[in-house]
């Protein structure tokens, strides 16, 4: 028996095994009875997420769902606000914070509302990055004393449309990113005779880091170069409007691991800002953009999927950076200006999946005797697997994988018949799981310490990571992973998950873990008549909006929660947004159900015709087929089909 296996498992092994304790503070725990919390507010009330999940499925809800805990959202708001307000006072900085919200890491309606009720106090703006956002911007953004930055590629509407946001009275600041958009900008606010306000984009030399970090440097996409910065001071001069120059702004990139980093990018900018004040521009603004970081992995590291700071310290040192250029260079400290995205709304979203079914090796695995087999090397592999080869247990390893490709050889030679390859595959994996228990600790040889990842479980998890987690797909981003219950269970069964699309892509194989990634999530055994669900967590920046339709799998069902104190549980459902149904996603692809439905009568009344199926057979048929278009694209998991009971036989007296 393995020694590790000796003690009980408590939820305190279970919070270091799921990194409850990194990853989630101060949002997620386990409760005493083995079922994973949220403190929405930070604080010490708590919902059980399986508790939603339940409400969630008597509303008509079932998974997959992402639950927006709307609360949490309005916390992180507060907090990057107030941390800013705390650093300015501590550094004693001149200026204030105006932070936006870029659109695009969240376009939903409920999350932009919540964002901005949250930040009123603090004169919380928008950021869009495209027309369709710009257009939202326009509508959505209601504190005139609010910031609204439009950045991004413009065509001539675009800027059309935020000239005249400027003219009804919002606070619109219009960022060049090429020289073309700033002769653009700067010939139609002549020609509607609207003063503009307008910022320059800054290609930075300073590169970022982690999965973004070519947002920066001689080919970033977006930028002016220094030489082109001035050439656009020269044509605001010649223009005689040196006056609408207010901003300066860069982007370093999403999710930036390192601080240093972060430090360089903001030093260099505030170089860039003071320089261009003392070009005879009253600026006003330094736009730091993006990048503060979420520290997925729990870890505290510059590992691509952590970060090594906090809110805090990204708001000290980007205060204390701007203070110190500024400072020195005798000019006046600009208003802050942030488009903290992710930091705000990734962990307020989960995605819950429920497991429908397994795959196991072991469970395949047939049993072997001696006199079951037929060829020498079947008989081979027998003998390793019952110990009979006293050999090392890496040389073993070799061996086997040696005599099950000469198995297989051999099968497709037309030497060994099914049975005996089946048998040469059983005994394969018998050696393997052997070997995977004697693995202890000291120097391990990373061919047997991949066992564990040959000899994974995979589990089937009713989503799709192309429709909900189209980063781990297409970035390699780490979510965290946990079951929602049965916490006070010790997990036996290291396991991947796959989804339910026809593609090999689909799955989860890589896992958060503090020392580096792990290749298989430590579950437990899935029970016949008991629900297992799995939440994956800090989901809610990019993946509710860059999701795909592979397979046709649409937008999964929604529930949006709030704290209560006066409900039982502690909270309620406050709005519920069904997901896709069939019909929707194949209108989609321009597919009406109409059409599909009239082509499909016709079909079933030829077959009827020609006496393939009977009448009310082709009516029911018929029935399901458009019945099936109301429903949702993702597995219903119901009750099995009840067997028709076996008639007895009626005997004669």
């Amino acid at each position: 028996m393995n020694p590790s296996h000796s003690k009980r498992w408590t939820v305190a092994d279970s919070r270091e095994l799921y990194g409850l304790n990194r990853w989630g503070k101060p949002y997620y725990r386990i409760d005493s009875d083995g079922c994973l919390c949220v403190n929405p507010a930070g604080d010490e009330r708590s919902v059980r997420i399986i508790d939603v999940v339940k409400e969630a499925a008597s509303k008509g809800l079932r998974t997959p769902i992402v639950i927006r805990f709307q609360d949490l959202l309005r916390q992180r708001v507060e907090q990057l606000n107030q941390a800013f307000q705390r650093s300015i006072e501590e550094e004693g900085y001149d200026g204030k914070y105006q932070g936006v919200f870029p659109i695009k890491v969240n376009q939903l309606r409920e999350v932009i509302e919540e964002i901005q009720a949250a930040g009123k106090p603090f004169d919380y703006g928008l950021e869009c990055g495209s027309k369709p956002e710009l257009l939202i911007g326009l509508a959505m953004h209601e504190n005139n004393d609010a910031l609204l930055i439009c950045n991004g590629y413009k065509d001539y509407e675009y800027i059309r449309l935020a000239l005249y946001g400027k003219k009804i009275g919002k606070k619109v600041m219009i960022v060049a990113e090429q020289l073309s958009e700033l002769k653009a900008i700067i010939n139609i606010s002549q020609e509607l005779d609207i003063f503009p306000t307008i910022g320059f984009r800054a290609k930075l030399y300073a590169r970022g880091e982690g999965k973004w970090a070519l947002s920066t440097g001689d080919n970033a996409k977006f930028g002016l170069s220094t030489m082109e910065m001035m050439k656009g001071a020269e044509l605001l001069k010649a223009a005689g409007m040196t006056e609408v120059l207010r901003l300066l702004h860069f982007h370093i990139g999403s999710q930036v691991p390192n601080i240093i980093t972060l430090k360089n990018a903001v030093i260099e900018g505030a170089r860039f800002y003071c320089q261009l004040k003392k070009l005879g521009f009253p600026m006003g603004y330094l736009d730091v953009g993006g990048g503060l970081g979420i520290d997925y992995d729990g870890s505290c590291t510059n590992y691509e999927s952590s970060t090594n700071y906090n809110i805090d310290e990204y708001t000290r040192d980007v205060v204390f950076s701007i203070k110190q250029i500024c400072d020195a260079s005798n000019v006046p400290c600009p208003d802050i200006v942030s488009e903290s995205g992710r930091a705000i709304t990734a962990p307020h979203s989960i995605l819950v999946t429920q497991v429908v079914d397994t795959i196991s090796k072991k469970e395949s695995i047939l049993s072997v005797t001696r006199e079951d087999i037929k060829d020498p090397v079947v008989q081979d592999l027998y003998e390793m697997a019952n110990g009979r080869v006293r050999y090392g247990r890496l040389e073993k390893f070799h061996d086997a994988i040696q005599k099950k490709e000469e198995a297989y050889s051999l099968f497709n030679h037309g030497y060994l018949d099914l049975q005996g390859r089946a048998q040469a595959e059983s005994l394969f994996w018998q050696i393997c799981q052997k070997l995977e228990k004697s693995v202890g600790k000291g120097y391990i040889p990373e061919e047997l310490v991949e066992l564990k990842q040959l000899l994974a479980d995979q589990y089937i998890c009713n989503f799709s990571v192309f429709q909900s987690l189209l980063d781990h797909w297409a970035l390699d981003q780490l979510f965290p992973v946990a079951p929602l219950t049965r916490l006070k269970e010790r997990p036996s069964v290291n396991a991947i998950l796959v989804d339910i699309t026809c593609d090999s892509d689909g799955k989860v194989s890589k896992f958060i873990d503090l020392e580096d990634e792990k290749e298989y999530l430590p579950l437990h055994p899935v029970k016949k008549n008991e629900p297992y669900f799995l939440g994956f967590f800090l989901i809610g920046a990019y993946q509710d909006i860059m999701g795909d339709n592979h397979n046709l799998f649409g937008r999964v069902n929604e529930a949006h929660v709030f704290l209560e104190e006066d409900e039982d549980d502690g909270f309620f459902i406050e709005d519920t947004i069904k997901g896709d149904r069939v019909k929707d996603v194949l209108e989609g692809v321009q597919f009406k159900s109409d059409m599909l439905c009239r082509l499909m009568k016709k079909h079933i009344e030829k077959a009827t015709k020609s006496n393939l199926v009977k009448p009310r057979q082709g009516v029911k048929f018929m029935e399901m087929y458009e019945n099936s278009m109301q429903k949702k694209t993702y597995m219903e998991l119901s009750e099995e089909p009840k067997k028709k009971k076996a008639q007895k036989k009626r005997t004669g007296s």
